[in-house]
């Protein structure tokens, strides 16, 4: 077989390179900004791939594709935490340590079918497995986000004897009658520590919804078009 032309040789070789362009371009994710938050000192953005990341994060929910309902609730979760994390750099704390990342990655793959079935959301939205650097840092930051959470919004909670008897009296001594009618209904006493969980967990909501409302008037917040 005689030798290849240079034109010939040349071609071929532009030819290769396009392809390779080609599908190099295929694999990549096509991202853009989808939000960002301004406080008047700073801009956090949230984009696209940011959605996807979290959505990978949440048991049967759908990437393929992503539903507009699914991606607009991710959008004001992300909004959320992104608030919470400007305010939280107000206040510097010891950040998780790889033991605490890891605990909590482990904690996630007991919501999925499989570690298998988690890495592969995983893939599909970028990251290479659970260790990837990207992926423990992202956990990280959502770790000390929730640090923050506990210390600003739980650490201080008081609950009362009298809060309590005065719950079990107005809230559970009727929900139980109508739920389970003819049961008997259990003791204070053997429902306290429930009904404390319950109390401390409805001020925790509450004082978030308060913060959240107060931090939405000080900071402008512009949706750059549809998700």
């Amino acid at each position: 077989m005689g030798r290849k032309s240079p034109i010939l040789l040349l071609t071929e070789l532009l030819t290769l390179l396009f392809v390779l362009g080609v599908c190099a371009s295929a694999q990549r994710t096509v991202d853009r900004s989808v939000a960002t938050i301004t406080d008047g000192v700073r801009t956090e953005i949230i984009t696209y791939s940011d959605l996807m990341w979290q959505l990978a994060l949440q048991p049967n929910t759908p990437l393929d594709p992503p539903s507009p309902d699914d991606i607009n609730r991710a959008l004001q979760l992300l909004i959320n935490q992104r608030l919470f994390a400007m305010e939280a750099e107000r206040i510097p704390r010891e950040p998780p340590t790889e033991k605490e990342i890891a605990n909590e990655i482990k904690d996630m793959l007991t919501h999925f079918p499989s570690s298998a079935e988690f890495e592969k959301r995983l893939n599909r939205v970028g990251f290479a497995s659970t260790t990837d650097d990207n992926f423990e840092r992202i956990i990280g930051e959502r770790l000390a986000i929730r640090k923050y959470l506990d210390f600003r919004f739980r650490s201080f909670i008081v609950i009362t004897p009298a809060d309590e008897e005065k719950y079990y009296k107005e809230v559970f001594v009727q929900n139980f009658r109508q739920r389970y009618p003819g049961v008997v209904i259990p003791t204070l006493a053997e429902k306290r520590a429930e009904i404390r969980d319950t109390l401390i967990e409805d001020k925790v909501s509450s004082r978030i919804d308060s913060f959240l409302d107060e931090a939405k008037r000080r900071v402008e917040i512009v949706i750059l078009g549809n998700p």
